[in-house]
């Protein structure tokens, strides 16, 4: 409904103005209110929103001119139409001040009603279209708003479509990659295993078998400990065993390991590193330098330039390595360190390798509150990788037992394995270490075994069919006659809670499938650690 303001301080007057427009205002769906006064007028400026205003220019105190200026002085009420009513013939310069002060025209009385209404009538309609424009402009920009916001979002799905293409795409060329990377070493396993079982134990074709075994091996062992640890730390599951060390020290340990693997035999090779001490995991610490140097061995063709250096540098320790090998694309630089990322595939994989090992050493630079990072000129123009840790103070490394120093006892062990092939091969390593060793299939088949020999150790799968290996740990503790039994937990689950929960059921140490000769030998040692430390990875 369109409101119509009269001002006008004769009662008379005031009443026929609104006398003269009353049925046409009913008709029109127009309300009147009148005012008395300028101050009045005013105060019903600030409270409605008029289409026209009807102004008497000649009233006490504040006259029609003041009052207009004042409405107009105000940004909410400056574009309202003004009609001034007056009774005398307004000259030149009267109808020019009244324009002036914001007048949009006259009527004189006495009124003509015709006159009256045409007038109103026309800003009326002009109120009513500005409003219906202002609606419409609202429910413009409130459909405009919806349709940006549609937009966002059908923007946000196709950059996350786009997002999961790409990831979907990396975890395929991942498990391609995983297929390819095991099947060769297992490819080579069989191979040198039919070849054992044909040559004699003399024979140069059996000795090298035996050397691929072992080195296939372990290489599984690397690819299935990369996954884990990557999975680990990613989840926050994996905690920090620090220590004071010479990182220095590590580097030449290192090396010397690549060195002895004739890796480093195809790459000239440029060390330059200072003392430099660090509190760190060193286990830790090791797989990253490790998977540093790697990594520039893999992408660094025969005969390329490696230079590696160690410094301080402020409260850092900075390690760098720098090939002169394939380099890295602009547009993989960024996301060199992201999970499942290599550089361009090709069907001879001759470069190998999962895509993780960067983004473990991210993962693990960043659990040392350290950081590292990467920089190449692009394809083909080497690259370099820049590991920042924090320093810790200067203090000699306790020293640690030698494997080889570690006191053997003949005990006698049980093993508590299901598995037909890994029991078999463990007894003999038990054995060729000085062991009496006593085996059993299975949980309550052990449990026996161990209660009427009473072992000096009890290496015990977990995963055993009809009681568990937490169940067996838990008897032999309840049994007077093995409460004292070193009891050992075979797994191949290496998880902080599956340790914890070992050490719960009563085992003293906790062993991770699968398990080097030297981790068995020291785990079966009188000087094997106390059974707080006793968590071997």
């Amino acid at each position: 409904m369109q409101k119509i303001l009269i001002v006008n301080d004769d009662a008379g007057s005031l009443f026929a103005l609104k006398s003269l427009l009353s049925e046409w205002a009913s008709q029109n769906d127009c309300e009147i209110i009148a005012a008395r006064s300028g101050e009045e007028a005013l105060r019903n400026v600030l409270l409605n929103e008029f289409a026209v205003i009807l102004l008497d220019v000649n009233m006490p105190g504040m006259d029609g001119f003041e009052t207009a200026e004042a409405i107009h002085r105000r940004s909410r009420s400056a574009a309202i139409p003004i009609i001034f009513v007056t009774a005398f013939l307004a000259d030149d310069i009267s109808r020019l001040k009244g324009y002036q002060m914001g007048a949009v025209d006259y009527l004189f009385t006495p009124v003509i009603p015709q006159i009256l209404e045409a007038k109103v009538s026309v800003f009326v309609r002009l109120a009513k279209n500005n409003l219906e424009l202002k609606i419409q402009t609202q429910r413009l920009n409130e459909h405009t708003a919806e349709l940006l916001a549609t937009n966002r979002r059908l923007e946000a799905e196709i950059q996350e479509r786009k997002i999961a293409v790409q990831e979907n795409r990396a975890k395929d060329e991942f498990l391609a990659m995983l297929s390819h990377e095991l099947r060769n070493p297992l490819s080579a396993i069989s191979n040198a295993v039919r070849i054992i079982s044909q040559e004699h134990e003399d024979s140069h074709s059996f000795q090298r078998a035996k050397v691929i075994l072992r080195r296939q091996s372990e290489h599984l062992t690397r690819i299935i400990d990369d996954l884990l640890d990557l999975s680990r730390v990613m989840s926050g599951k994996i905690l920090l065993s620090k220590e004071y060390f010479d990182l220095s020290t590590l580097i030449d340990s290192c090396l010397d390991t690549l060195r002895t693997s004739q890796r480093l035999e195809n790459h000239q090779v440029d060390v330059k590193i200072e003392p430099v001490w660090i509190n760190a995991d060193r286990t830790r610490t090791e797989q990253i330098l490790t998977n540093l140097i790697d990594n520039a061995l893999k992408y660094t063709v025969k005969g390329g330039q490696i230079s590696i250096s160690a410094k301080s540098e402020g409260a850092d320790a900075v390690f760098s390595i720098t090939d002169s090998g394939v380099g890295i694309p602009a547009d993989l630089i960024e996301h060199v360190f992201d999970v499942f990322v290599q550089g361009e595939n090709t069907l001879d994989r001759s470069q190998g390798g999962l895509g993780i090992g960067l983004a473990l050493v991210r993962q693990l630079a960043e659990l040392h509150d350290g950081t590292v990072t990467a920089r190449s000129e692009g394809s083909n123009k080497g690259s370099t990788f820049t590991l920042n840790l924090p320093k810790g103070v200067d203090h000699e490394p306790q020293q640690t037992t030698k494997l080889e120093s570690l006191k053997q006892n003949n005990s006698t062990v049980l093993l508590i394995e299901d598995n037909v092939d890994g029991r078999e091969i463990m007894a003999l390593m038990l054995s060729a270490f000085g062991h009496q060793v006593l085996t059993a299939a299975d949980g309550v088949e052990g449990v026996a075994i161990a209660i009427a020999s009473r072992p000096d150790i009890a290496l015990i799968d977990i995963g055993l069919p009809s009681i568990d290996g937490y169940e067996v740990a838990r008897r032999l503790r309840q049994h007077p006659d093995t409460c004292n039994t070193k009891l050992i937990a075979l797994t191949g689950y290496g998880l902080d809670e599956d340790r914890r929960r070992a050490l719960a059921a009563g085992f003293d140490m906790h062993l991770v499938k699968p398990i080097d000769a030297d981790s068995l030998a020291h785990a079966t040692s009188t000087n094997a650690p106390p059974k707080e430390d006793s968590s071997l990875r």
